[in-house]
């Protein structure tokens, strides 16, 4: 059997790249059965048929590292969070999200600013907001060029998803970085602030310099009930660094006295906006009632 890599999933049809090239599969009956569905990203076994070796039949999905529900993919190694400065304006309780999410699942958060020939002061306001969580912050900006060299250096030879709202510019920069991707944008409504989605499936392509990049129809952050409200400082790491100086134990860092994360926040050490961030998520997850 052939091994490789789903790179697109359409109408029941699987395209897997091997390295026979790119074979067109159908799932076997039994993954349904056994309630398992194949995901673009997954590493895979496949039959060839014996009429057409171009076509052929998924047999086996090898162990995944991690893999997402919405939208379902698996394997990556990075998410690449990306927001604009403006059109649309920044939403950083998303951004916040995204990267609790990534931690979770053992993903690697790159925040990437575009559009920042808009109002590059705003982009370095933004950037400074997340200089202390250890995250690779990028500058990005298709009319500037600027950014590109340094996105290579980030998804070379790794698997990595961009995520963020519509219109900030996810297949733009992944023209940026092959013209030959040729993915279709859109434009950002001056009336509601919001970009028209573009992409209409999941697919994974292989990046000229080495690596794979998803292109997706929308990466949804968690829900509050998927991660207990006790973990969720772990998954800031500029929360987290500041942790064990509370005077009690089990401390959630909101409304209890001596804390030392609230210490961190009034030196400058926490940025204002992801403290923020994290109590409305820690509250949000506390509300959850779990049956």
């Amino acid at each position: 059997m052939l091994k490789g890599t789903i790179i697109k999933g359409i109408g029941g049809f699987y395209y897997v790249q091997t390295a026979n090239g790119l074979i067109e599969c159908r799932a076997r009956g039994r993954f349904r059965n056994e309630g398992e569905t194949p995901m673009v990203g997954d590493m895979v076994r496949i039959k060839q048929t014996a009429e057409d070796a171009e076509k052929g039949s998924l047999e086996e999905i090898l162990p995944r590292k991690n893999a997402f529900i919405r939208p379902p993919v698996a394997n990556i190694d990075q998410l690449v969070v990306t927001l604009s400065v403006k059109s649309p304006m920044p939403n950083l309780r998303l951004v916040d999200r995204l990267t609790v999410a990534a931690e979770a699942m053992g993903v690697t958060p790159v925040i990437c600013i575009n559009k920042v020939d808009l109002d590059m002061e705003a982009a370095q306001h933004i950037a400074s907001i997340y200089k202390t969580t250890g995250y690779q912050v990028i500058l990005s900006s298709r009319r500037e060029d600027l950014g590109t060299e340094a996105l290579k250096s980030v998804l070379k030879d790794k698997i990595t998803a961009l995520a963020g709202n519509s219109g900030v510019g996810k297949s733009s920069i992944i023209n940026r970085l092959h013209k030959a991707f040729g993915l279709e944008t859109g434009k950002v409504s001056e009336k509601t602030e919001r970009g028209r989605h573009t992409t209409r499936h999941t697919e994974l392509f292989e990046l000229p310099f080495g690596g794979f990049v998803f292109d997706t129809p929308g990466f949804s952050a968690y829900a509050a009930e998927d991660i207990a409200k006790e973990v969720l400082a772990g998954l800031f790491p500029d929360i987290a660094r500041h942790e064990g100086g509370c005077r009690f134990a089990g401390c959630a860092h909101v409304a209890e006295p001596s804390c030392s994360v609230k210490e961190a926040l009034r030196q400058g050490k926490i940025a204002p906006e992801r403290y923020e961030s994290y109590v409305s998520l820690y509250q949000e997850a506390q509300a959850t009632v779990k049956y």
